[in-house]
């Protein structure tokens, strides 16, 4: 109640006592009724209202999210006003608040939707939403209760790579390669006539049987392409000035490759120094090679959470995911600088049989002398500087 209330239920007491008229008590008593009134219908009404919200977990890079806050009221009396008030991440709102006011009828339900666009990748907190009811008269108000939040992962931006090619060893795969020493028994590309020294498995009978001569299969060269991409989120190693929008850009490379290699069917992993906080350990996070889209999606999942933090520098974490990948697998590193001691460790991954990939973002320091490093090593090398360079990579 209202302090303006009280006063005036005080002076219509004090007149009631002065003037002794019936009138006064007759509009003390119709006051007091309506409170009291006012009172028991808000207690009934606070039991009968449910509210929750239906939000969907993710959403990829540029997409809008639709948030749907739901209220119902399963009393048989009306619910005058209810007002709502949702607290929304402030990278993703669209509007600078979300408070509404509705008002529910006997066993109705209302719904209220406000849309959030996921423009920047990360983990964040939807709501709580606070929720105030009231009866008719604005005499007595309380609140309904709070909505805890729900948690929404915008994925990383991913930036199509229709031309980067990645080397591997790995032989018996689902790759076209040029390599004739890796034959693909599944893929035959033609028949010729036989040669003494040819292995009798590949001998075409059917085919020998419409030539009458001898005639073998000839097959595609493949390899398998297993690939561990190596993200470099150690603070100490970006330059302080660009070290965000670095940070961000590397992990855009990461999700693009990942899409990249999955869309080939192939097996991609990542090995990180960043913080997920979702991790309780404080170890480097590893996630082996994996086919699939479902595995995507889960390294999508982390990226979108990564954190860049004082943690393991990049040779560290080199030293111990290399010997965890098979021979001829492929290393892809992505950093934002190289120094002479982790182009040591990437020669020592390539003496393990892995073929490495370095791959420098933003704005590197003495870039030339790193592609002259790289170059002399026989190391693939990309320099990317801005998101849309990913496209460009060969």
């Amino acid at each position: 109640m209202t302090a303006q209330y009280w006063f005036l239920l005080l002076v219509l007491v004090i007149v009631a006592a002065t003037v002794r008229g019936s009138f006064a008590f007759t509009v003390l008593y119709l006051l007091l009724g309506a409170y009291l009134f006012g009172r028991l219908w808000l207690s009934y009404s606070r039991k009968k209202i449910s509210v929750r919200r239906v939000l969907q977990p993710y959403a990829f890079w540029g997409e809008e999210v639709t948030v749907r806050l739901e209220f119902r009221n399963h009393g048989l009396v009306p619910v005058p006003w209810i007002q709502a008030q949702e607290s929304m991440p402030v990278n993703l709102a669209t509007t600078r608040e979300m408070k509404r006011v509705l008002a529910i009828g006997p066993r109705g339900h209302q719904a209220l939707t406000y849309q959030l666009r996921a423009r920047k990748r990360g983990y964040y907190q939807v709501g709580p939403l606070f929720t105030l009811m009231g009866d008719i008269l604005g005499l007595a108000g309380a609140e309904v209760g709070e909505i805890g939040a729900d948690r929404l992962t915008v994925y990383p931006r991913i930036v199509p790579m229709p031309y980067l090619t990645l080397p591997s060893r790995s032989p018996q795969g689902t790759l076209r390669h040029t390599q004739p020493i890796f034959e693909d028994p599944t893929r035959v590309r033609g028949k010729r006539d036989y040669i003494p020294g040819d292995s009798l498995r590949r001998v075409d009978w059917k085919a020998t049987a419409i030539s009458g001569r001898l005639q073998v299969k000839q097959f595609e060269p493949s390899i398998a392409l297993e690939v561990a991409l190596c993200l470099n989120l150690n603070q100490g190693e970006y330059p302080s000035q660009y070290r965000i929008d670095t940070t961000e850009l590397a992990i855009v490379a990461a999700a693009s490759v990942a899409n990249r290699v999955v869309a080939q069917r192939q097996a991609v992993g990542l090995a990180t120094n960043g913080l997920d906080p979702l991790e309780t350990s404080e170890a480097m996070l590893f996630i082996p090679p994996r086919k699939g889209r479902g595995h995507l999606i889960r390294i999508l999942e982390v990226l979108a959470r990564l954190q860049a933090v004082e943690g393991y520098p990049l040779v560290t974490v080199l030293n111990a995911v290399s010997p965890r990948l098979s021979w001829g697998a492929t290393l892809v590193v992505i950093a934002g600088q190289a120094d002479e001691a982790l182009f040591d460790e990437l020669f020592q991954a390539r003496r393990r049989g892995q073929n490495v990939v370095l791959m420098l973002v933003g704005r590197v320091v003495n870039i030339q002398e790193s592609q002259r490093r790289a170059e002399h090593f026989g190391i693939p090398f990309y320099a990317v500087q801005e998101e849309d360079d990913l496209t460009a990579c060969r």
